[in-house]
């Protein structure tokens, strides 16, 4: 598994978890303190802050879980396609920094 897959699977699993528990305030921890998530195509975001996207996901938690079709690396940058557990596909786009996520920009699949 490469560096980059493996970070992406990482964040996925944490999110599945997230989903099953309600605990988004350690999901959150994922990502600096700085951190951009946004949101292409649906009208939620951009939230600035890792306080901002943990209060985010608190108040609209997401309820469907993904699986991984396949991540591209380049440097610090990973590009991941996913397919929701209930249907649907998506791509996610991680910006890296120190271990943790300074930006990721989610977008689905028509």
């Amino acid at each position: 598994m490469t560096a980059g897959r493996g970070r992406v699977a990482h964040h996925v699993a944490a999110f599945d978890e997230a989903v099953a528990s309600g605990d988004w305030a350690s999901f959150a921890t994922r990502f600096a303190e700085d951190a951009v998530l946004d949101f292409v195509g649906v009208p939620a975001g951009p939230f600035v802050g890792r306080a901002a996207i943990a209060a985010a996901y608190d108040a609209q938690p997401p309820t469907d879980t993904m699986d991984l079709l396949g991540v591209e690396t380049d440097g610090d940058v990973d590009v991941a396609r996913f397919v929701w557990r209930a249907g649907g596909t998506g791509t996610m786009r991680f910006t890296w920094r120190d271990g943790t996520i300074a930006r990721l920009v989610v977008a689905f699949d028509a």
